[in-house]
């Protein structure tokens, strides 16, 4: 029950270190490059999710309680729609980051 608590807390503070990572990068990005800076939003989403459910989950197994799981669980539901809502946004936006740097060579 410790290391799966130990690895839950890692994805945590991974998850939140990801999201600042892709949050800097994202405001530091040239406002030339709207596309790229749309996908490190997105990617930032993503592990903004990831941090949401591995919170949830970090919930449910250290404490008990209707009102715990419950709350718990929107954090989960929650995180795994963010999750997929961004993966989609991001797999879209990278199909275009080529084309865009191609165009603004100049």
């Amino acid at each position: 029950m410790k290391t799966l608590n130990f690895f839950l807390v890692f994805f945590i503070v991974a998850s939140g270190v990801f999201y600042f990572y892709f949050k800097t990068r994202q405001f530091r990005t040239s406002q030339v490059f709207p596309i790229r800076k749309k996908m490190f939003a997105s990617q930032a989403g993503i592990f903004l999710g990831t941090l949401l459910f591995f919170f949830g989950l970090n919930q449910v197994l250290l404490f008990g309680g209707t009102a715990t799981y419950v709350i718990a669980g929107l954090f989960i539901i929650f995180g795994a729609y963010i999750i997929t809502f961004n993966y989609k946004a991001s797999k879209h936006y990278k199909q275009f980051v080529d084309e865009e740097t191609s165009l603004n060579k100049n």
